[in-house]
């Protein structure tokens, strides 16, 4: 093990000593302030990926929840992450649920919270985004949801489009939370209509003002049926969404070796996610064919899972929980990993690998 892996481990350990929602807060602020070792970032032109205008350099990013408020999303690409999703953000600022909010699962490599969209709003987000530099080490995506207490959760999400169209390089509409009540019904048909509809037609208002198309991607959850997953990629097909993310966390309780932890309420992420979601991304990728750009997140948490998710067919892939356990190494690892599977199946990219064991992962059930 080379000296900087040591070093992070030990910074690993002793962040395990602290409650995790102090820990993930001083992790931002220890990256806000330029503190922190990683190995040189991995990258190749085989591991790009060109979505609409905008090319990732590398196929994993930070998925949303670690940057909440867009402090340290500049760190976060320096550190080998080919884009980076902030928020999510809602209109006005909430606190989110009560703490305790977040539970480690080590013996599981798991995590479960219930933050509940705990965030400062679009003013400070809006404000923080304004003084990034134009030319960025990766893309920033902005993840946009709806605040608790509204009464026109789509109106939310047009709110959103608004405020930062000019910021982000892509969207993601998040339906999919499990920690407010009530959101998970916009993947429902009509509701999905409505809010997509609305949203997409927000994102074409903007489009002349900010001089390009900005992408907007669905993310939805890894708990629907087949008959909803079919309902999605309808919608979403019919609605020209420019990509989906799947998935987000899990209400299942899969078995877990930390019972006591199991119990508590919230959405699990981490390994014991992995089948369930690349079961579902799977499935969607059959029902929107082969072009859709999917972005596969859940459970992965080595080179390994990686490769899966993209065999599975993801063309992009983003993590967070894993780096409550693995830290700072894992990106280049996983990266270095996906450039080394590419040369060994003697291919010339690593999109020719998306799909390629679908149908062995979409003939499992979601159970």
């Amino acid at each position: 093990m080379t000296l900087l892996r040591s070093v992070n481990r030990l910074g690993l350990k002793a962040m395990h000593c602290l409650e995790p929602e102090a820990a993930h807060n001083l992790t931002i602020k220890m990256l806000a302030t330029g503190v922190g070792l990683w190995p040189k970032p991995v990258q190749d032109p085989r591991l790009s990926y060109q979505l609409a205008d905008l090319t990732f350099k590398s196929p994993l990013g930070m998925a949303a929840g670690f940057d909440k408020n867009g402090e340290v999303p500049i760190p976060l690409m320096k550190m080998g992450f080919g884009h980076v999703e902030v928020g999510t953000v809602t209109p006005l600022p909430q606190p989110g649920n009560p703490r305790p909010r977040n539970f480690r699962l080590t013996a599981d490599k798991a995590v479960i919270n219930r933050y509940g969209f705990n965030n400062e709003g679009h003013g400070a987000l809006k404000a923080r985004l304004a003084k990034l530099p134009r030319q960025r080490p990766g893309i920033l995506g902005v993840n946009i949801g709806a605040n608790k207490t509204s009464e026109d959760r789509a109106a939310d999400y047009v709110q959103g489009i608004e405020a930062f169209a000019s910021a982000a390089d892509y969207f993601t509409a998040n339906i999919s939370s499990p920690n407010t009540p009530g959101l998970r019904d916009l993947q429902a048909k009509d509701a999905l209509t409505d809010l997509l509809s609305r949203t997409m037609a927000a994102r074409d208002a903007q489009t002349a003002k900010v001089g390009r198309q900005v992408p907007v991607l669905l993310k939805i959850a890894p708990d629907a049926d087949e008959a909803l997953l079919a309902d999605i990629a309808e919608v979403a097909l019919a609605q020209k969404v420019d990509g989906l993310i799947i998935s987000n966390t899990t209400i299942s309780r899969p078995p877990l070796k930390d019972s006591a932890q199991a119990s508590e309420a919230g959405g699990l992420s981490g390994a014991p996610l992995f089948r369930l979601s690349t079961i579902a991304l799977a499935k969607m990728r059959r029902l929107v064919g082969p072009d859709l750009p999917i972005v596969g997140v859940g459970g992965i948490h080595s080179g390994e899972t990686a490769w899966a998710k993209i065999c599975a067919g993801a063309n992009l892939l983003q993590l967070y929980s894993a780096m409550v356990y693995e830290g700072p190494d894992l990106v280049a690892d996983i990266n270095a990993y996906l450039l080394q599977k590419v040369q060994e199946e003697g291919l010339s990219s690593l999109q020719q690998a998306v799909g390629s064991n679908a149908e062995a992962w979409a003939s499992e059930p979601l159970s």
